[in-house]
């Protein structure tokens, strides 16, 4: 049996491999917030001692990982050409990480975003293999992404005389940006500032932070991020044309 031509074994092997995903990344989310690094010698054992199951993780990832397999497929032709969701499927742990840990406590942490960049370069080189443009579009997008969001920063402190933008959000986006590339990274900051008004605004109106109150940015921009992975960038570029520009663009 088939499910828009992926046979129906990789979606449940993908339920299997994300509820142990989802898992350990409730393990890694708790080490982290507790300051600890995340995995340390012999951390599987101590995982197994110190169970807690997280069912919205083991919920939430496999679900993700079925939208995954559903967009993107599988092609046989070999692991140059399935290097999207093999790129997904590593982010996805970190991408959820990253939104629990900056919601609860207003910080990223130095080592998901170490790892995000890592994974970044890795990417970036092979796909390299493939089409060296293809990498030189990734250092772009670390460029645009981590510029935009440093100058955001270094405005903010200027004119505000306080931090507008943390710096865990500055390596947030470069990470992101060498994963992304030039353009998809331009999406995500734009969809990240639209969600970041929607809501900061609603929270604002129902007084459940106050004006002097810091809102963390990471969440959006990990909201964005998931946005840009299962919407076509043709249709998100069409709504945020008609939204920046009141509709008076139609493209």
């Amino acid at each position: 049996m088939y499910i828009n031509d992926v046979h129906i074994n990789y979606y449940i092997l993908a339920v299997l491999l994300g509820i142990a995903i989802g898992q350990l990344t409730d393990w890694m989310i708790r080490r982290l917030e507790a300051d600890k690094p995340a995995f340390c010698k012999g951390f599987l054992k101590e995982m197994k001692n110190d169970a807690h199951p997280n069912f919205s993780l083991m919920t939430l990832t496999p679900i993700i990982y079925i939208f995954l397999l559903y967009v993107y497929g599988i092609n046989n032709e070999g692991i140059l050409e399935n290097l999207g969701l093999i790129k997904f499927v590593l982010m996805v742990p970190i991408l959820l990480a990253v939104f629990k840990i900056d919601y609860d406590q207003q910080i990223i942490p130095n080592r998901l975003n170490l790892t995000l960049f890592e994974l970044g370069l890795v990417f970036t080189i092979l796909y390299g293999f493939n089409n060296v443009m293809i990498s030189v579009d990734r250092i772009l997008g670390l460029v645009v992404g981590g510029g935009i969001f440093l100058l955001i920063t270094l405005l903010g402190g200027f004119i505000a005389g306080k931090e507008a933008m943390g710096l865990g959000d500055v390596k947030l986006m470069c990470g992101l940006g060498l994963l992304f590339g030039f353009a998809n990274t331009l999406i995500i900051c734009f969809v990240a500032f639209l969600i970041g008004a929607v809501i900061s605004v609603l929270l604002l109106a129902t007084k459940k932070k106050k004006t002097n109150e810091y809102i963390p940015f990471g969440p959006f921009i990990i909201l964005a991020t998931f946005i840009v992975i299962f919407v076509p960038s043709n249709i998100l570029v069409t709504i945020l044309l008609n939204i920046f520009t009141l509709g008076m663009i139609n493209r």
